[in-house]
């Protein structure tokens, strides 16, 4: 047998060695980029998949969007204070406002921060003290004569040290940033941080901007909405977008045609006319006590319904509802006192007993 030189040994082995790495290589899985995948493509909530991208794209609060797509033009933007109910579009207008000051430098022009996570003075000093400090090498320290953008996101849940940390901060570094408080409560900033701001109030949408929207999505996404579907939606959402575009796609995951009945089952909250029944069943002088308490104690337990939300749209059908003024006042008390006693923490069998004794004190009021 013919000898095989040891160079060529070596050379053959460690090709050997190559080959059976680039089979490794090869047999390896691909690593799946992190996100929820669905037909292999990552599925965003729809709450952030239509969350506006610039301010053409917001549909509500014309006269505030006005004002500040004006001061941004100008280059006069002031520090401000975003106040209103949860879903009102104050975190979605100051993203947009950023995106389309900034465009691709966005993330190095911005910081965002919760205060409900970031909420003491070391977030202050540090994070925020570090960022509005450190100027742009070009533009000096701005994007097209545009300020950074310090965006804190739930301020009203900062601490109160924090708050007045940040109010020399606002002064010091005016020339270089611009501070965009968001919160819920206005009164939970300090006086001194209010008056340094803009104040502008963002109110709950209005039915029509909501029902838009839905309408919307649901081409998008190839949904059969239903008229009253979106009304029931809009009804249930009580002006809040965040709340109307989640409880849409959880409807949507379980419901092929999105209508009223589909949107209640899904969310649980008491149909309008399930509480029409229950109050004109125990407005019935024919109605015994103890008949009233089992069919509002099946109802609550076939439906699901917790007696917190049931007395809240039991309250607001009263308002609307055919009965004679005494009553409906008599009602409203009756009802005022026994939500407060649910906050307190009494027991639910108790209360839903009171709640039947209310209408029956109710109808003793109209027989006298």
């Amino acid at each position: 047998m013919e000898a095989i030189p040891i160079g060529v040994q070596f050379k053959d082995a460690a090709m050997a060695d190559v080959a059976m790495e680039d089979a490794t290589v090869a047999d390896a899985p691909v690593p799946t980029p992190k996100g929820n995948l669905m037909g292999g493509v990552v599925a965003l909530p729809w709450v952030e998949k239509y969350r506006p991208a610039s301010m053409q794209e917001l549909v509500a609060h014309e006269d505030i969007i006005r004002t500040i797509t004006r001061m941004m033009e100008k280059r006069q933007l002031p520090h401000m204070l975003l106040h209103g109910p949860p879903g009102t579009g104050k975190t979605s207008t100051i993203i947009a406002l950023a995106k389309t000051m900034y465009k691709e430098r966005f993330k190095s022009m911005t910081l965002e921060l919760n205060a409900s996570d970031a909420r003491g003075i070391d977030v202050v000093r540090d994070q925020i003290k570090t960022f509005v400090s450190v100027k742009q090498l070009f533009g000096g320290g701005a994007a097209d004569g545009q300020p950074k953008l310090v965006i804190l996101d739930e301020s009203d849940n900062m601490t109160g040290a924090a708050q007045f940390a940040l109010r020399r901060m606002i002064e010091q570094y005016a020339p270089n940033a611009r501070f965009i408080l968001i919160c819920n409560y206005s009164s939970k900033i300090i006086p001194a941080l209010q008056s340094r701001c803009t104040k502008l109030r963002f109110a709950p949408l209005n039915d029509e901007q909501i029902t838009g929207r839905l309408w919307h999505v649901a081409k998008n996404e190839s949904v059969e909405l239903t008229a009253d579907g979106a009304k029931a939606i809009v009804d249930v959402g009580r002006g809040d977008m965040r709340k109307v575009l989640n409880i849409f796609q959880t409807t949507s995951m379980g419901h092929k045609v999105i209508d009223a009945r589909a949107v209640y089952a899904s969310t649980g909250v008491p149909h309008p006319d399930d509480i029409d029944h229950f109050v004109r069943t125990l407005m019935n002088d024919a109605v015994s006590f103890a008949a009233g308490l089992k069919g509002l104690q099946d109802l609550l337990h076939s439906k699901g319904y917790a007696l917190d939300d049931f007395l809240q749209l039991l309250h607001e059908r009263l308002i609307v509802a055919e009965i004679p003024t005494f009553q409906r006042c008599r009602l409203t008390t009756l009802l005022a006192d026994i939500d407060w006693r649910m906050k307190l923490g009494c027991g639910e069998q108790v209360q839903l007993a009171a709640l039947v004794g209310a209408f029956h004190e109710a109808r003793a009021v109209s027989a006298a």
